[in-house]
Parts: structure tokens; sequence; C-alpha cells
């Protein structure tokens, strides 16, 4: 095939997972990708990207192994093991000592996975200050694209060989037993680590961070995408704040933005940005000298003007920044000093890197018109023209480059107006030629409501007669309910009256009574029998009568008794020594007949007598 067109269907196949799923993997080495989608199209023998495409979209859930494979979530509990000991030893105890004792601490994992390098950097910032300092202060924010391991992440249930990695005697402390054998991350921390998708090639970063860990994530971006997320991650982190990276990630040149702590653990420490404190004084003696008389007036005529107006000098620094510039602009204090191209301003509302690169190599400036934006904290559209200039020192060599900014909005409002109002003139003929025609498809469609309500309102009358039918129905059956239910109570009276009554019978008889069933299973236990062996009705009912341990010689009347089931008539007398409950040796006379109805056999009856006193315990063999 073509090259070039397999180039083009790769391409095609990364536009559907940026429209379907919002990933964009633009930023991503290509060749890396290329080797994990054709693996993918190998295992499910496909041969080009467009029948993969065609695949997915028969099969989303494809989606995800695609992840997986691509994303790789990589990750365990305190990976790398020498890099978290650098950050517990090097950068927590620094961080809360440089804190107040009540001042939050906010922490970012970047490329958090399904969670354990999140709940890792929880478990050390603990460690440090203490459970209920961490459940006060500390907030973590764990973000990563792939939105099925943040699912993951979110529960916090590992199992045993997820948790191998963490060190002796945090498991007990950090979890709680789950079910199936696996562990919860406590629930009382797990509230201070909050779970996002976030796409770090085109989403804001996570602002104000103390703390932020991203192992090993920048090392599938191209160098100008790692570029671009250094920089965002420079953003993120408070002034001072610990960038901690992976094993397999280096800096790229950043080390005027990121000092190294630990370059061996690839941990760093944002640099404290420079700040200007005079107008026109060289860089070297920005912070020993004091404005001029000149200098003061040239910094309020400059915070006077209603123009926008910043300028950066030839070391790439923010170093004026006038009071429209910062209102209009969104540009704080704090910028005036740092690197420009750190800040937002130097992308947004247009891109102005290449500008001034572009007007330092030409020496002549770059105007532009009516660039479109939104004014800072509000949703109302602002237009700028934007002029970039350079300056040039005594010498006539150009060093800073001043750009200014001058709102044109309102001339954009009124040229948008009279637009607007043009062609609502030239619509409002066509608006009521139609006016007329809609209210006669107006008038139609209320008669055919009208029609349709009606119809309504008789299939409403016919259901009403049949609930009415269904309740009359009802109440029907609910009579004959509790007709039936009046019959089984009294019912269950006569058999409670005729069981009491028998049971009377039994204990007025003064004999041992037992009932069997044909199976010889004991039916009724009777209270002499109680009395003699010791052995209550519900211990014995249900049970085999040769299985009862009641001292009497069960194993000898078993086949007689057998036989007089079988058949079904009859009536066995005999005599018997036995064993009372007492241990005794008792002479017993025993009277077995068959129970027997019209239909069928209704089992044995036992009656037991007693024909001497109790002789003494039974002699052994």
């Amino acid at each position: 095939m073509d090259p070039d067109q397999v180039d083009a269907d790769f391409s095609g196949l990364l536009e559907l997972l940026r429209q379907a799923r919002g990933v964009d993997f633009s930023g991503y080495k290509r060749r890396t990708l290329e080797r994990r989608v054709r693996r993918r199209l190998q295992a499910l023998g496909l041969e080009t990207h467009t029948e993969y495409v065609d695949h997915l979209e028969l099969h989303p859930d494809e989606y995800t192994e695609l992840f997986d494979l691509v994303l790789i979530n990589v990750t365990s509990f305190f990976r790398d093991p020498a890099a978290w000991e650098a950050l517990r030893e090097m950068a927590i105890p620094e961080l809360l000592t440089s804190t107040g004792p009540k001042q939050p601490i906010r922490a970012w994992s970047a490329g958090c996975a399904t969670g354990q390098e999140a709940y890792s950097l929880a478990i050390a910032l603990a460690d440090a200050m203490g459970l209920e300092a961490f459940r006060e202060r500390v907030k973590i924010y764990a973000t990563d694209v792939d939105e099925v391991a943040l699912q993951i992440a979110r529960t916090a249930t590992y199992d045993k060989r997820e948790l191998e990695s963490l060190p002796d005697g945090l498991l007990d402390t950090y979890f709680e037993p789950a079910s199936d054998g696996r562990w919860s991350f406590r629930r009382d921390l797990r509230r201070a680590v909050i779970f996002g998708r976030n796409d770090l090639t085109q989403d804001a970063p996570i602002s104000r961070v103390d703390l932020l860990t991203s192992r090993n994530t920048l090392m599938y971006f191209t160098s100008d995408t790692q570029e671009q997320v250094l920089r965002r991650f420079h953003f993120a982190l408070n002034d001072g704040g610990y960038l901690l990276l992976g094993k397999a990630e280096m800096l790229l040149g950043r080390n005027e933005i990121l000092q190294p702590v630990s370059l061996r653990n690839r941990l760093f420490r944002k640099a404290q940005p420079i700040r200007r404190r005079d107008i026109g004084v060289p860089i070297e003696e920005w912070d020993v000298r004091t404005p001029s008389t000149e200098g003061r007036a040239l910094i309020a005529a400059l915070d006077a003007s209603p123009v926008a107006q910043i300028v950066i000098d030839g070391g790439g620094r923010l170093i004026v920044a006038n009071s429209r510039a910062k209102s209009l602009l969104n540009v704080r204090p704090a910028d005036v000093g740092r690197q420009f191209h750190d800040l937002e301003i130097s992308y947004r509302p247009i891109e102005l890197r290449s500008l001034i690169d572009r007007v330092r190599s030409e020496r002549r400036p770059v105007e532009l018109r009516e660039v479109a934006t939104m004014r800072p904290g509000t949703t109302e559209p602002l237009y700028l023209d934007v002029d970039v200039t350079p300056l040039s020192d005594g010498d006539g060599n150009p060093t800073d480059v001043a750009v200014t900014f001058v709102d044109v909005s309102r001339n954009q409002q009124v040229r948008q107006e009279l637009e607007r109002a043009n062609q609502e003139l030239e619509h409002a003929y066509q608006e009521l030629h139609s006016a007329n025609e809609e209210l006669e498809t107006t008038n139609e469609e209320l008669q055919s409501t009208i029609e349709e309500l009606e119809t309504t309102n008789e299939e409403l009358q016919s259901t009403n007669e049949e609930l009415e039918t269904m309740n009359e129905e009802l109440q029907s059956t609910n009579e004959e309910l509790q007709t039936i239910n009046q019959s089984l109570l009294s019912r269950t009276d006569e058999l409670e009256s005729t069981r009491g009554l028998l049971d009377g019978v039994l204990s007025s008889l003064g004999h041992a009574v037992i009932m069997l069933y044909p199976d010889l299973d004991v039916r009724m236990w009777g209270p002499g029998a109680e009395e003699l062996w010791g052995i209550r009705s519900d211990e014995a009912e249900g049970r085999p009568f040769a299985g009862l341990d009641i001292g009497l010689p069960v194993a000898e009347l078993a086949p007689q008794l057998e036989a007089l089931a079988a058949k079904q008539e009859g009536r066995l007398v005999t005599e018997t020594d036995a064993i009372n409950r007492r241990g005794k040796t008792v002479r017993l006379g025993l009277s077995a007949a068959v129970l027997a109805n019209s239909t069928d056999v209704g089992g044995i009856v036992i009656t037991i007598d007693i024909l001497n006193p109790a002789t003494g315990p039974v002699p052994s063999d």
C-alpha cells in the first residue's frame, strides 16, 4: 500500500479517537503509536487502519482495549523506592517548614493511571505531618486521560498482589479489609484525593500546587509536547514547589525554571521568579537600585495610559506591564520578572512568542488588527489591535520588545450591530410572509390537536370503565379471600382444640405414649416418654425411633415394629428391661398397635407401662 495513504489512514484513526473519546494523540510519539496500534490490528486479524476504524464503530468496547495498550497504565505503590525516599527526605520536610501550620497543601499526581501513585503521595504526606493534619490541610488532585483507569482509581480497592510493593507496616495503617481478600484505602483519608480527567497536552493545568508528581508520563510525548507540558507544570507549581519525574524522563534544557534537588532521582524545585523593581535599570541592578525621579514619572505615565502595554527584554523576561495590561489581559504583578513564554499572555489572546522572534530578527514592527478573545473572567467578547515594536538601546541595537493592545471592541460592536440591523431588515419581509403560512399551519395543527384530544378523552373514558370493572372484580376476590381466611381460622381453632384434647388425654393416661410414622420415624412423643427418658418432644419428633438413645433395647424391637407396620394390622405386646433417665433399670410393659384408618396405615401407637420401680443401675458386662 502507498505509504502516504497509510499515513493518511492513521491520521484519520487519530482524529476519530479525538472526536469520539476526546483523547488527542497528536502530541505523542507517532512511531510508538503506530507500533502499538499495529499490534492491536494483528491481534484482531485486521490489515488496514480503515478496517480498524470500521471495527471501532461496530464494537465500542474496543476503545478500552486500545487505550489500555497505547497508554500503558503501568504503576505500583512507591514505584522506584529511591525516588520516594528522596521526596520524603529532601522535599516534604522543606515543604512543611515553609508553609504555616494551618496553611493548605495542594498536590497533583499527573498521569495517575489506576491511582497507586496518588495514594502513595497521600501516604508519604500523612506519614510526615500526621493523620489529623493531613485530613485538615491536604488536597491531592489525581488526573489521567484514561477514564477506565480513573474508575478503578476512584474505588481505591486493590488485591494482595497490587499491594506487595507497600513498605512494611503501611498496609494496616492506611488500608481497610474489603471483600474477596481485597483492601481499600482508608475512607477518612480517601476524601483528600480527588480524581478527574485531564489531557496534559490540551487541558489547563491544576494551579497553585506545592508538590507535583508525573512518573514516566512525558516519555511518550514528542520533544515539543514535552516542552509544552513542562511549561504547564511550571505554571502549576507555587514558587519553590517540587516536581518529581520518572527515571526515563529528562528536563530538555528547562534548567532556568526548574532547579535539580536530586538529579539522580529526577526531583526538581521551581526556581524563584525574578521581579523587576525599576524601569530602565539594567537587569543586573534590579534588586539593588531604586527608581529615579524620571523612573517614577515613567511608571506613573505608563499606568495612566488607556492603552495596555507590556515590554519583554532581550532575555525573554516580562519587565513592564502597566495597569491597563494587568486589568485587560489578566497580567498579575507577580508575573513581572518571569520568563514571558511561561505566562498565559504569551499565547493568549494571540501567539506572541513567534511574533516577538520575528520582530527581533527583522527589526521592524508587526501590526495585527481586531484579534478576537474574551474579557478575563467573563464571556464578553474582546477585540484588540496588537502592535509589536522593537525597542533600541542608545547605540541603535534592538534589545527589548514593546507590545501594545488597543481595545477596539466598540468599533467591532458597532459594525456587528449595523450588520445585524441590515440582516434584520432583509429578513423582515420574509418573516412577515412566513408568519401567515405559520398561522395557517398552526390552525390546522390546532384542529388536529382537538381531534386527538377528543379521541384521547374517549380512550380515557373506556379505560375508566375497565378500571371500574377491575375494581369490582377485586372487591369480589377480596370477599372470597376473607371467607377463606375465616374458614382457615376456624379450622385452626378446631385443630388447636383437638391437639389440646389429645395432650390432655395422653397426660391423663399415665402411660408413656409414642406415635410412629409408617417408616418408624417419631410422629408424637408423649409427656410420659419425656418423663421416663428425659428427652423433650422437639428433640425426638421427626427422628428415627431406632436412632434414639433412650435406654430401650430398640434394636430388638425394631424388626417386630417393622413387621407390624408391613402387615398393617395386629398388635405387639411384650415386656423388656430398660434404663430410665436416672440410669436405673426398670421393667417395662410395651404394647404396640397399628393406627389405621379407612384409606391407609397411619402409623404405630406404642404405650409403655412401668411394671416395677427402679432397681438400680444396669450391671456392666
